[in-house]
C-alpha cells in the first residue's frame, strides 16, 4: 500500500470550507439522532469500550481497597470468609487443601533453608483446641471429624501447657494455658522479648473472663487496658522476632448447649470483647483473626458442649494455619492465600518489553495525528470538514491506516489486553477464589444459555450436511458447556467429566472432518495454508508462553488439535495425494479411495503401536529439541500421553467420516440439496431411532462407569458413537439442518481464543480457582468478569486476524523465511530451558 492509498491520511485532506462553523453543525448532528441511530450503539465496538471502562474502574476499586485497608492475601484468609457448604471459602484468595504428606513436604523445606518451624498457641481451652487439632493433623493426619470423641475428652484435660516435637521436621507445637489477658499472659511473653521469635503465634481470650465476671462490664474495661499493654510486646515479636502474630477473636457460643455457669455467656457479651480486640489492634502489625469467629458460626449446630468449637471448624482453622505458614514456599496453584506474586522472568522482561515499544510507537502516532488537527499550522489547509456522522460511525481520529500503523495499533491492542491477563493471573491485585461444585451450579447456567441459543437462531444459506454455519454452532455451544465446567469444577462428577470428553474429542472429529473437506474441494498442499492455519490456532497461545511463563503443554488444547493437525496433513499430502479433482481425472477412482483408506489404516495402526507401548511413545516425544513442546513445567510427559491417548483415533473418525459423507453424496445414497428430509421417512426412522440410541447409550455408560480411569480406557474406541448419532439427528430433518443458532455460531467463531483466555482473565491461578473482580457478589461477578472475558477474546480474535498478513504472507518464499527467523528466535530460547 502506498502513501497516497492510505485512508484518512492528513495529507489527503483538502481546506475545510468557511461555513458553516463546525459548532452549528455539530449541534445539528447531534439533534438529528432517532432511537435508531442510538440503537447503533449496541455494538461490539461499543461492548468493548465499556469493558475497557469496567476494567478501568474495577483498578481503581481495588487500588482503594490496597491502599485504604491494606488487603492483601494473607489478610484475605484470616479477615472473613464463608462456608459453601462444606467447603470454606476464605475472602478473595484461594485455601488449599493440605493433606499430611503436604504439610510434611512444607516444614522439610523449611528446615532444608534453615528456617524454624514453631508453631505457639497461647490462651483458654478454646485455643488449646487449635493447638491439638494442628497436632493430631500433622503427627497423624486425622481429620477432627474422625476425632471427635478424643476431642471432648482434651477439652476436659487439666488447665496446664503442651508441647510436642518432631525432630525429623524440626517442628515444634507448644500450647501455653492462658484463659485471661493478665500477667500469666504477659509472662508468657517474656521468653521471645529478645531474639527470634516462633513462626506463628496464635493467641487468644475472653470467654474465661465474661464467665468468671458474670458478663461484668469493669471486667471488659480491664480486658481492654490489658490488652493495650499486651499490644508493644506483640508488636516486638512480629518486628523484631519475625513472628506472624494472630489475635484469635473469640467464637460465638451455641447457647442453648451451655449448661450451668457457662450460660452466663452470650453471643452479644463475646461480640463487645472481639469489638475491643479489633479496635485495640486495629492499627498494628498483629493480625486479628476474625474469620475463626465466621467459622464457629457456620458450624454452631455441631458444637458438642454449645462452647468448644466442632470437629469441621477445627479443620478448617488448622488448614488455615498450615495456608499462612506454608503457601509462599509451596508451589500449589490452588493456594494464592499468603502467596507471594510471582516475579517476572527476563523472557517475560523481553517479551512485554517489545509488546510496549508497540504501545509506545502507538501512542506517538495518536498524539501527533492529534496535535496536528487541534494545530493545523501548514497541515490546515488539508483538512475538510464533515459533519458528525449518525451514532455507529462516529471516528473520534482519522488515523492514518498503512501497513506500519496497523501492525503497531494491533501490537499496541495486544499490549493492553496482555498486561491485564498478567495483572489478573500473576499479581495479587485482583482477588482469586475456589471453585465450588453442586449439580445446580453446573446445570442452570447451561440451561440459560441453551434457551438464549434456541432463542436466536436463523436461516441458514447453506442446506449440505454439516457446513459451516452448523460447525460454528456446534464449537460454540460445546465450548460454552466446557467453559461453564471448568468454572464450576464440575469435573468431580464422572457422567459430566465423561460428557466433556466427548466433547473435547468433537472438537478434533470436526477438525479432521473441517480439514479433510477443505483438502479434498481445494486440494491446496503449499506451506501457506498450513502455516496459516496453525498461527490462527497458536497466535495467542505463543504470546501467553513468553508473557505469562507457562510451557507451551499448559494449554493442552492448542497443542492437541496442532498436533494432530501437522499428522492429518502429512497423511493428506503423502503421495499418492488424493483430492475430488484427482478422483475426477483419474481412470479408476476405486483406486484412489482405497488409497486414502490405505494411508489411514496406516496411521491407525502407527498410533495403536505408539499406544501399546509407552516407551516408545516416550522416546519419540521427549526427543530434543521439540522435547519441550510436549512435556509440563516439571519435566514430565504423562500429560501430553493423557491428553494424546484419550483422543488418539478422533481426528481420523471425523476425516474418515467426511469421506463417507463425500462418498456418499457422489453415489445419491442422500440428498441434501434443499430444504427436505435427508432420507425417506422409511429410512430416516430407523436412523433417527438408532441415532437416539447411540447417544443414550454412551450416557447410560458415564453413568455406569464410577471410575475415571476405566472410563478413560474405553472413550477412545467409542467416542465417535454419541458424536456422529448427533450428527445424524442434526441434519436428518431439512429445517433443523438448514437453520443454525447465530448466538452459539456467533462464539464458535471465538471458540480458541475462548478456551485459552480462559486461563487467566476468567478464571483464576492458571484455572485452579475463580477471578474475582467484586467480592462477595457471585452471581455479578461471574456476569462482568464474562462480560470482559468475551470482550477481550473479540479483540484478541481480530488482532490475529489483522497480523496474520505480516507473519504469514501469501508468497510461499516469505513464509518460508519468516518461519525460519521465527525458529532462530526460538533457539536461544530453547537454549536457555535446556531444549539442546
Amino acid at each position: 500500500m502506498t502513501g497516497s492509498d492510505n485512508v484518512g491520511s492528513i495529507n489527503n485532506i483538502p481546506m475545510p470550507p468557511a461555513s458553516p462553523t463546525p459548532e452549528v453543525e455539530n449541534q445539528e448532528g447531534l439533534s438529528s439522532w432517532t432511537p435508531a441511530d442510538y440503537m447503533r450503539l449496541l455494538n461490539v465496538t461499543t461492548a468493548k469500550c465499556l469493558a475497557i471502562l469496567l476494567v478501568i474502574a474495577f483498578g481503581i476499586y481495588h487500588s482503594l481497597l490496597h491502599a485504604t485497608y491494606g488487603v492483601t492475601p494473607c489478610k484475605g484468609l484470616l479477615k472473613d470468609g464463608m462456608y459453601k457448604g462444606s467447603q470454606w471459602q476464605p475472602w478473595g484468595c484461594m485455601m488449599h487443601k493440605y493433606t499430611r504428606t503436604d504439610s510434611e513436604r512444607c516444614f522439610r523445606y523449611n528446615r532444608f533453608w534453615g528456617r524454624r518451624n514453631h508453631l505457639v498457641y497461647i490462651g483458654d481451652s478454646r485455643v488449646r483446641q487449635l493447638y491439638t487439632a494442628s497436632r493430631h493433623w500433622i503427627e497423624a493426619g486425622l481429620d477432627q471429624i474422625d476425632i471427635h470423641g478424643d476431642l471432648a475428652r482434651l477439652g476436659n484435660t487439666p488447665q496446664t501447657d503442651l508441647s510436642w516435637e518432631n525432630a525429623a521436621q524440626n517442628l515444634k507445637l507448644d500450647f501455653i494455658w492462658a484463659p485471661m489477658v493478665n500477667e500469666t499472659m504477659f509472662k508468657s511473653l517474656q521468653r521471645w522479648k529478645t531474639g527470634p521469635g516462633p513462626t506463628v503465634i496464635v493467641i487468644g481470650a475472653g470467654a474465661h473472663s465474661i464467665n468468671i465476671s458474670n458478663g461484668s462490664e469493669t471486667t471488659l474495661d480491664e480486658h481492654r487496658r490489658n490488652l493495650t499493654r499486651l499490644k508493644p510486646d506483640l508488636e516486638n515479636i512480629v518486628e523484631f522476632g519475625g513472628t506472624k502474630v494472630l489475635w484469635a477473636l473469640q467464637a460465638p457460643v451455641n447457647w442453648d448447649k451451655l449448661n450451668g455457669t457457662s450460660k452466663v455467656i452470650t453471643n452479644d457479651a463475646i461480640w463487645q470483647y472481639n469489638s475491643q480486640s479489633s479496635k485495640v489492634f486495629s492499627k498494628s502489625n498483629v493480625i486479628v483473626w476474625s474469620s475463626l469467629y465466621r467459622l464457629g458460626e457456620g458450624t454452631l449446630d455441631e458444637m458438642t458442649d454449645g462452647f468448644h468449637m466442632s470437629p469441621i471448624a477445627l479443620s478448617k482453622a488448622t488448614q488455615m494455619v498450615l495456608n499462612l505458614v506454608c503457601n509462599d514456599n509451596m508451589n500449589f496453584n490452588d493456594g494464592s492465600c499468603c502467596k507471594s506474586s510471582d516475579r517476572p522472568t527476563s523472557l517475560q522482561i523481553i517479551a512485554f518489553t517489545i509488546l510496549g515499544c508497540g504501545l509506545g510507537l502507538s501512542l506517538v502516532v495518536v498524539l501527533y495525528e492529534t496535535v496536528c488537527k487541534r494545530h493545523p499550522s501548514h497541515h490546515y489547509q488539508h483538512y475538510q470538514y464533515q459533519a458528525i456522522p449518525r451514532p455507529g460511525q462516529i471516528n473520534i481520529c482519522n488515523l492514518p491506516l498503512n501497513n506500519v500503523t496497523t501492525f503497531l495499533f494491533s501490537l499496541a491492542k495486544l499490549a493492553m489486553i496482555v498486561t491485564y491477563f498478567y495483572v489478573c493471573d500473576r499479581t495479587n491485585f485482583f482477588m482469586k477464589e475456589n471453585k465450588y461444585f453442586t449439580p445446580i451450579n453446573f446445570w442452570l447456567p447451561v440451561l440459560y444459555m441453551t434457551v438464549l441459543g434456541i432463542f436466536f437462531n436463523e436461516e441458514s444459506s447453506y442446506t449440505s450436511i454439516m457446513h459451516r454455519d452448523q460447525t460454528d454452532e456446534w464449537k460454540g455451544w460445546m465450548q460454552l458447556v466446557i467453559l461453564v465446567y471448568h468454572m464450576t469444577g464440575a469435573s468431580s462428577s464422572v457422567p459430566i467429566y465423561m460428557h466433556v470428553r466427548v466433547l473435547v474429542s468433537a472438537y478434533l472429529f470436526l477438525t479432521g472432518y473441517g480439514h479433510f473437506t477443505y483438502f479434498w474441494q481445494r486440494g491446496k498442499t503449499g506451506i501457506t495454508r498450513m502455516i496459516q492455519v496453525l498461527f490462527k490456532m497458536n497466535f495467542l497461545t505463543i504470546v501467553l508462553c513468553l508473557c505469562m511463563n507457562r510451557p507451551y503443554q499448559f494449554y493442552f488444547f492448542v497443542p492437541l488439535v496442532s498436533f494432530w493437525y501437522l499428522v492429518l496433513y502429512s497423511v493428506l499430502i503423502c503421495p499418492p495425494v488424493v483430492t475430488a479433482q484427482a478422483v475426477e481425472d483419474s481412470s479408476s477412482p476405486v483406486t484412489q479411495y482405497l488409497y486414502l483408506v490405505l494411508k489411514f489404516a496406516a496411521l491407525v495402526a502407527l498410533v495403536s503401536m505408539m499406544y501399546l507401548s509407552e516407551v516408545f511413545f516416550e522416546k519419540v516425544f521427549v526427543t530434543r529439541p521439540w522435547k519441550a513442546l510436549f512435556v509440563t513445567t516439571d519435566d514430565d510427559i504423562h500429560e501430553w500421553w493423557f491428553r494424546w491417548k484419550l483422543d488418539r483415533y478422533s481426528i481420523m473418525f471425523g476425516s474418515m467420516f467426511a469421506l463417507m459423507i463425500i462418498v456418499g453424496g457422489k453415489l445419491k445414497m442422500y440428498d441434501d440439496s434443499n430444504h427436505g428430509s435427508l432420507w425417506p421417512k422409511s429410512i430416516s426412522i430407523p436412523i433417527s431411532l438408532a441415532a437416539i440410541v447411540g447417544l443414550g447409550s454412551y450416557t447410560i455408560f458415564s453413568f455406569v462407569c464410577k471410575n475415571k480411569l476405566d472410563c478413560n480406557e474405553v472413550h477412545p474406541y467409542i467416542s465417535f458413537v454419541p458424536i456422529i448419532s448427533f450428527t445424524i439427528l442434526r441434519n436428518l430433518a431439512g429445517f433443523v439442518r438448514s437453520r443454525y443458532s447465530s448466538f452459539f455460531a456467533w462464539f464458535g467463531k471465538l471458540h480458541v481464543e475462548l478456551f485459552i483466555a480462559q486461563y487467566h482473565i476468567w478464571l483464576g491461578a492458571d484455572t485452579h480457582g475463580v477471578l474475582v473482580l467484586i467480592p462477595n457478589f457471585p452471581v455479578i461477578n461471574v456476569l462482568l468478569t464474562s462480560f470482559i472475558f468475551v470482550c477481550a477474546c473479540h479483540e484478541i480474535h481480530s488482532i490475529t486476524v489483522q497480523l496474520m498478513p505480516y507473519f504469514v504472507p501469501t508468497d510461499p518464499l516469505l513464509v518460508i523465511r519468516n518461519v525460519i527467523i521465527f525458529i532462530l528466535i526460538l533457539v536461544p530460547i530453547g537454549i536457555h530451558d535446556g531444549m539442546f
